[in-house]
């Protein structure tokens, strides 16, 4: 049995919902208006939230943003007999779980309930898992991105198929391969990671597939490999895209057959790992280029799951900041210490390109360097200009691994800049830059540049 919460201001939709769900075996409780209807939900603390756009007063997704921020983790569903892509846009934008039209359907209906109550099991099940973990290893967010992956996670988790997990540095990927590890019947055995672009191309292979006695120089002794260690358990490859192509020809071995060899030796042990790999890179044009084997693409590419960058999910930043320090402050010693509104929505507002995992060093930065008993505006203001004053535009970009990426993001940074100057004015931007109005929405829209705010 669910809790439910209805909020709207027509009496007949109210009456039929609570008829509907109740039937269903859920305690409901309706509200006629937008105040009453945020009263209840601190009272209540709702399962999953139906709420209307149009009402009288406050409207709809005004309470949407109120709910949400007084609780982030929060389902809502909203519901409208005036929809339009763009009210659904909005509301999706502002942290709605879906977007029904009124007349309503009550298959439609009860179907995105369920689906709604599966996701709020997920939450509790990972935040029931999270307990027994360590907070390093957390995938924290409630975001519509994030949401969709951890559907993803669970409905893969419990099956032996091989993922890959695809997106930029410093998204997460790992905290998705151990998820699903987590949550599968693996979960007793081993978990082995193996960073294919840390490891030598001449040693990759006795890495991945141990190696005997003599086999090469430094061979002191026979070793087992990576997939040894982890037989009965998950294997990690992250950055799949950097393994040379010997060894991919013996993982897809491996993961055809179930057999290894180790270098040197002429015996086939037989392994049972399930393999999740990641990747930053774009393994399609990887195999275009001859640089990565078509059929090893397929045997790993069984469920991909992508991890979006932190500039797709901003609204999950104050919950990410609240996160990383809780973990420096509880669990690494530092002295308490809070965010106030101001300094997490000008941290909202800064470029990630090294994502969650430049959130998190900047937030450390921050609680050592910071005076007070809080993070103030100020801080941050003084952090953002020594990002610009230590590099130019190149103290965020010179991380990129190649000169196309770094091309690409210092065009990014530029573009983004000269908009928010002119108050993203179009027109004018377009002109103090000198450049054609349609080459200018062209680049916006490749960028997916969205004004903050």
């Amino acid at each position: 049995m669910a809790r439910l919460l209805v909020v709207d201001d027509e009496s007949g939709i109210r009456d039929a919902l609570v008829q509907v769900f109740e039937y269903e075996g859920h305690e409901v409780l309706a509200a006629e208006d937008g105040p009453d209807g945020i009263a209840l939900a601190v009272d209540f603390r709702p399962d999953v939230i139906f709420l209307d756009v149009k009402m009288p007063g406050l409207d709809g997704l005004d309470v949407l943003a109120r709910l949400r921020e007084d609780d982030p983790s929060a389902l809502v569903i909203m519901i409208s007999g005036h929809g339009t892509i763009d009210t659904a846009v909005e509301a999706t934008r502002k942290g709605a779980y879906d977007f029904l039209e009124k007349p309503l359907d009550t298959d439609r209906l009860l179907v995105t309930l369920r689906r709604a109550l599966q996701l709020r099991g997920l939450t509790q099940s990972m935040a029931d898992l999270r307990s027994q973990v360590e907070s390093r290893y957390e995938i924290v967010g409630t975001s519509y991105p994030v949401r969709q992956v951890l559907e993803r996670v669970e409905r893969v988790a419990p099956t032996d198929a091989r993922v890959l997990v695809t997106g930029e540095n410093g998204t997460g990927k790992e905290l998705v391969a151990r998820a699903i590890h987590r949550l599968s019947s693996r979960e007793a055995r081993p978990f082995i990671e193996v960073n294919c672009a840390a490891i030598p191309s001449e040693l990759i292979e006795s890495a991945l597939f141990g190696h005997v006695k003599g086999s090469f120089t430094g061979a002191v002794a026979n070793r087992a490999g990576k997939f040894e260690q982890a037989d009965g358990g998950t294997l990690f490859l992250d950055e799949i895209g950097d393994m040379s192509k010997d060894a991919q020809a013996k993982v897809l071995r491996a993961l055809e057959q179930g057999v290894i060899t180790r270098v040197g030796g002429s015996k086939a042990v037989q392994v049972d790992v399930r393999v999740i790999a990641a990747t930053n890179k774009e393994l399609e044009r990887q195999i275009d280029e001859g640089d990565f084997r078509e059929d090893l693409y397929y045997r790993l590419n069984v469920v991909p799951i992508h991890m979006p960058p932190l500039r797709e999910r901003r609204d999950d930043i104050p919950m990410l900041i609240q996160h990383f320090t809780d973990i420096m402050t509880q669990r690494e010693g530092m002295s308490p210490r809070s965010f106030e509104t101001a300094a997490i929505d000008r941290l909202r507002t800064l470029s990630w390109p090294g994502n969650v995992r430049e959130l998190r060093n900047t937030v450390e930065r921050l609680l050592i360097l910071s005076a007070g008993d809080s993070v103030r505006s100020e801080d941050v203001e003084l952090l953002a200009a020594g990002r610009s004053a230590g590099g130019g535009v190149g103290g965020e970009l010179l991380s990129t691994d190649n000169f196309s990426d770094f091309k690409e993001r210092a065009e990014r940074a530029y573009i983004l800049q000269k908009l928010r100057e002119n108050d993203w004015n179009v027109a004018e931007t377009a002109r103090r830059i000198d450049m054609p109005r349609s080459n200018l929405y062209k680049k916006i829209e490749r960028y997916e540049l969205v004004r903050e705010g």
